[in-house]
Formats: structure tokens, C-alpha cells, sequence
């Protein structure tokens, strides 16, 4: 008869358990803003806030990014305790009670985000073009909430699982899988023709605007300091042009877009 992997018999440090824990939570973020923020384009995570300054899609992709930074640094977290874990790797059941840890975090994600994002706060819903918000909320919250949290409460209550190999292969497979995911939810969000430009120290706006006319793109905003330029581009080829003038990184990804201009003090806008 199989014995179930309970607190008071496991043999395991409470690193492997938390790294299974944080490693599903945050690729349940990431799954919930790949899918539903970029594939889809359901939502944006402040989007049922009604408040015009909030709807400027700048602040839309501010809050997404800083969303996913969020999930960077649990994913993060997750990974070092699994590093840290791995000398449980080779105790009997240990890729069980990482998989059932993991499927229990990424079904907490969504539990907790229905509970407090949508019915809560009300910063958004699933769904926010629907007549029956409701019925989306409580899909998302039973198929990727509740039936993830079952499926990791009875892979830890039945059968012995394996270790050594075994975990190690489980081990690797969610690191690789965190580490795909944290990228891709990093790609650039539809429609979104802003590129920011960052600058090396002692780059002359002159040059910049130079830059500009050369890559037929028009200013939107520049930050105070002078080193984090906004730009709007037809082309994304013609990006390539701002580093022959003194440019050191352009990118137009959700968490750079979101992220670092907006943080800043101090923006210039055109």
C-alpha cells in the first residue's frame, strides 16, 4: 500500500517543497500573461479599473511588466530552493512531491488571482468583452484553480514516486520550463509600435535626433536624464539604426516598454 507523503513523514527539507510551491506559482503567472495578455488579448491586469489615466495603454503595459517582473523574482526564488534541494534529489518520492508541489502553486495562481483580482478588487476579469464575465471567471477558476490544486493533492497522497534520476529529470524539466516562459512573457506585446531606446553615457540628443530622421521614426517621450528615449517606429528593422548612434540597448518588450521609463522621475513628453 502506498504511503502518502504527509508533513509529519516527509523526508524532505522544506527547500524542495518551496521550490516546487514557487516554481508553479510563478509559471502560472507567466501562463496567465502569455495566454490571456498577449495570445488572446482578454485582458490587461488594470484593465476593469475606471480610471482614464489607468486606461492609457502605457499604464496598461506599466502594470503587466511590472506583473511579470513580479513573477521573475518567484521564479527566481523557486529556482535557488531547487538548487539548493538538491541533495533530497535521490530520497524516494522526491519528484513526486516536487511535480504535486508544483501543480498546487500553479493552481494557487489562479485561485488566488479569481479570489482577489477579480472579485475582490475588480481590477480585471478573465474575459472583460463578454456580456457574462462570470461564467469565464469560474471557468479559469475550476479547470486551471481547482483541478490543479486536486491533481497536486493526489499525486502526494498516492503512489511512492522515485528519486535520484528520477527527480533530477523532474528538476530540470521545471527549470527549463520557468526559464522558456519568463522570456516569452517578455516578448512584445500586439500592436505595440514603441521602442525604447537606451543610450550610452554621453550620447548627444543631437545624435539621437539624428537617429530618428535616419530610422523614420517620431519622439514620444524622452526620461529628465536624458539616457531613456520612447520612439515610435513603422519597421522594427529599422531599430538596428539607433545603434550607430550611441544607442547601447532598443527593445520593445512589455517589461522594458512597462518597466524601466515609467519608473523613472521625470519624463519630458512631445
Amino acid at each position: 500500500m502506498a504511503t502518502p507523503l504527509t508533513p509529519s513523514a516527509r523526508p524532505f527539507s522544506g527547500r524542495l517543497s518551496w521550490a516546487g510551491y514557487l516554481l508553479g506559482f510563478a509559471l502560472g503567472g507567466f501562463f496567465d500573461g502569455i495566454l490571456l495578455h498577449q495570445i488572446l488579448q482578454w485582458h490587461h491586469l488594470l484593465l476593469g479599473v475606471d480610471n482614464p489615466a489607468v486606461q492609457d495603454i502605457r499604464v496598461q503595459i506599466l502594470a503587466d511588466g511590472l506583473f511579470h517582473l513580479l513573477m521573475y523574482v518567484i521564479a527566481g526564488v523557486g529556482l535557488w530552493k531547487l538548487w539548493q534541494a538538491r541533495a533530497d534529489y535521490a530520497t524516494k518520492g522526491a519528484d513526486r512531491l516536487l511535480w504535486a508541489n508544483a501543480l498546487t502553486g500553479f493552481g494557487a495562481w489562479h485561485i488566488i488571482d479569481a479570489i482577489l483580482s477579480h472579485w475582490i478588487l475588480g481590477i480585471h476579469r478573465i474575459r472583460m468583452d463578454v456580456e457574462n464575465m462570470l461564467f469565464w471567471d469560474l471557468l479559469w477558476f475550476i479547470v486551471f484553480g481547482v483541478a490543479f490544486v486536486v491533481a497536486g493533492w493526489l499525486i502526494r497522497t498516492r503512489g511512492n514516486g522515485g528519486g535520484g534520476m528520477r527527480t533530477g529529470a523532474s528538476a530540470l524539466l521545471l527549470a527549463i520550463a520557468v526559464s522558456v516562459a519568463g522570456p516569452i512573457a517578455a516578448l512584445p506585446p500586439a500592436n505595440v509600435s514603441t521602442v525604447l531606446v537606451f543610450t550610452k553615457p554621453g550620447t548627444a540628443p543631437a545624435e539621437m535626433f539624428r537617429a530618428i530622421d535616419a530610422a523614420g521614426g517620431g519622439l514620444i517621450w524622452v526620461a529628465a536624464s536624458g539616457d531613456v528615449w520612447a520612439i515610435d517606429v513603422k519597421d522594427a528593422a529599422s531599430t538596428r539604426v539607433f545603434y550607430r548612434h550611441g544607442a547601447w540597448f532598443v527593445s520593445n518588450s512589455a517589461w522594458a516598454i512597462g518597466c524601466l521609463p515609467w519608473t523613472a522621475v521625470g519624463v519630458t513628453r512631445t
